[in-house]
């Protein structure tokens, strides 16, 4: 298992719901963090907390609709000189839910390709070759499950396309110590998946992390959280690495 005590992880959407929980975990292992928010108030409290915690960390906003804001968070972190060797795209936007999903308008799909595609894609393409060429990084970008519903179709199609980009990259680095995997929290109770859903966040923990701490070499996967519920972080690891396997052909 990756020992993850003091390298530095970058986490998108840290201000609260699974990015929070996902903050508090990474600084409970020693990790430093980089935290993300829309805006730096929002990131106040758990960045408080992680540092009692006694790690390293700072706060960062961009608003990831914006693709200027995006650059210039990226040109922010370059500028302090921050190592970062984890990358966690947790950070995500459901637009609506259309029950007459014919009237589907085109903003639907392009604030949520900005927001759930193009912002990640950004942020992979700006740390994953500094990663490739220390020999060592960890990328998880959040996916979702759903499917047969063209009432989300902006959200679940800009998923989708995470998804591709994720595979088709982990083929660029698959057998190597920098890999780039799937992770999804499942249907939990935050502001993202509503007050109906069946799942507490916390049943997003460690599942939602182990893409992170696999020492495999293996990337393209889809780690869903779900399938490590209750397990401790060792366990999840360990049926990760047994259970998973890379899309590619041998």
């Amino acid at each position: 298992m990756v020992d993850v005590k003091n390298r530095w992880a970058f986490i998108t959407g840290a201000a609260r719901g699974i990015g929070y929980l996902t903050a508090k975990l990474m600084a409970e292992h020693g990790c430093n963090l980089i935290l993300h928010s829309r805006e730096l108030s929002h990131t106040e409290k758990v960045l408080t907390e992680v540092k009692a915690m006694g790690i390293e960390a700072y706060a960062v906003a961009a608003e990831l609709s914006d693709l200027d804001s995006v650059r210039a968070m990226l040109e922010e972190i370059d500028s302090k000189g921050t190592q970062v060797d984890i990358v966690m795209n947790n950070a995500g936007m459901q637009i609506a839910y259309r029950t007459d999903y014919f009237k589907t308008p085109v903003e639907d799909y392009t604030e949520s390709f900005k927001i759930n595609t193009i912002a990640p894609a950004m942020i992979c393409y700006h740390f994953m070759p500094q990663m490739i060429e220390r020999g060592f990084g960890r990328i998880l970008n959040t996916t979702s499950g759903i499917a047969l519903e063209p009432e989300q179709a902006g959200y679940s199609a800009s998923k989708a396309a995470l998804d591709k980009i994720t595979i088709d990259l982990g083929s660029k680095v698959e057998g190597t110590d920098v890999m780039i995997n799937l992770t999804d929290p499942g249907w939990c109770r935050t502001d993202l998946g509503g007050p109906h859903a069946p799942n507490v966040p916390e049943s997003a923990i460690p599942g939602i992390a182990v893409g992170v701490f696999v020492d495999d070499k293996k990337s393209g996967r889809y780690l869903n959280a779900p399938f490590f519920a209750g397990l401790s972080l060792e366990e999840a690891v360990a049926k990760a690495e047994a259970e998973f396997d890379s899309p590619y052909k041998k």
